[in-house]
C-alpha cells in the first residue's frame, strides 16, 4: 500500500517536473501563441501575451484562414518544415499519461489514512502499558511496528507536502488560477495526443500526394 501512494507521488512530483522543464514543450507553447496572434491580427486577443490552458484543444477543431485544415494540422506542418526538432517534444513527458490518472483529493484522503493509521497505533501501544506481563509480546511487536513507521509516515508526509506544491506550480506555470490540477494534466496529455495524431495524418497526406504526384508524371 505505502510503495503504490508513493509511486503515485513520485509520478505527480515527475510529471510536474518534466512540463516545466521541457524546453521543447515551451518553445511550442511560443509558437501557438504567435500562431493565436496571427489569426487574430486586427482583434482584441490579437497581441495576447498568453493563453488559456484549454485553448490548446481548440487548435483541433478551429481552422485555418483557408479551411482547409486545423490549426493543430497547420502547426504540425510548420514545426515539421521549419523545426523538426520540436515535434517529439512529448518524449519529454513520460510521466504525463499515468499523472492524469491520480487525483489530488485521492492522495490527501490516503495520507490522511495513513497518518490516523500510525496515530492510531501509538495510542495502542500506550494503553498496552497498563496491561501488565499478559501483552508483553504484543507491545513489544507493536513498538517495532511504531519505530518502523514512524520515520517512513514522515517522509511520506514531507513528499506529499512536496506534492501540494508542485501541483500548484504547474497551474501557475499556465497562467492559471482557478483550474484544478487534474485539468492541468488532462488537457496537457490530450494536446500531446491531438498533436501526435494530426503529425502522423499530415506525413500521410504528405505521402499520398507525392505518389499521386510520381504517378501524374508517368502518364505523362
Amino acid at each position: 500500500m505505502l510503495s503504490e501512494f508513493t509511486n503515485s507521488l513520485n509520478t505527480v512530483n515527475n510529471a510536474c517536473d518534466e512540463v516545466q522543464k521541457s524546453v521543447k514543450l515551451k518553445e511550442i507553447l511560443r509558437r501557438i501563441l504567435y500562431l493565436e496572434n496571427t489569426v487574430n491580427q486586427g482583434t482584441i486577443g490579437g497581441s495576447a501575451v498568453g493563453f488559456k490552458l484549454d485553448n490548446l484543444l481548440k487548435l483541433t477543431y478551429t481552422r485555418s484562414s483557408d479551411s482547409k485544415m486545423t490549426l493543430m494540422h497547420y502547426l504540425c506542418k510548420v514545426l515539421a518544415s521549419k523545426s523538426p526538432a520540436l515535434l517529439d517534444f512529448y518524449v519529454d513527458l513520460v510521466s504525463l499519461k499515468s499523472a492524469t490518472k491520480i487525483q489530488l483529493k485521492s492522495l490527501a484522503e490516503e495520507m490522511q489514512a495513513i497518518t490516523k493509521g500510525l496515530n492510531k497505533a501509538k495510542q495502542e501501544l500506550v494503553a498496552s502499558a497498563n496491561d501488565g506481563p499478559v501483552s508483553e509480546v504484543f507491545r513489544k511487536t507493536l513498538n517495532e511496528f511504531v519505530c518502523f513507521a514512524e520515520p517512513e509516515v514522515a517522509s511520506l508526509n514531507n513528499l506529499y507536502d512536496l506534492v501540494g506544491r508542485n501541483g500548484y506550480a504547474l497551474v501557475r506555470y499556465f497562467g492559471e488560477d482557478r483550474c484544478p490540477f487534474e485539468q492541468v494534466t488532462q488537457t496537457l496529455y490530450n494536446f500531446v495526443r491531438h498533436f501526435r495524431k494530426a503529425h502522423k495524418e499530415n506525413y500521410k497526406q504528405a505521402e499520398l500526394e507525392k505518389k499521386e504526384a510520381q504517378a501524374k508524371v508517368e502518364m505523362e
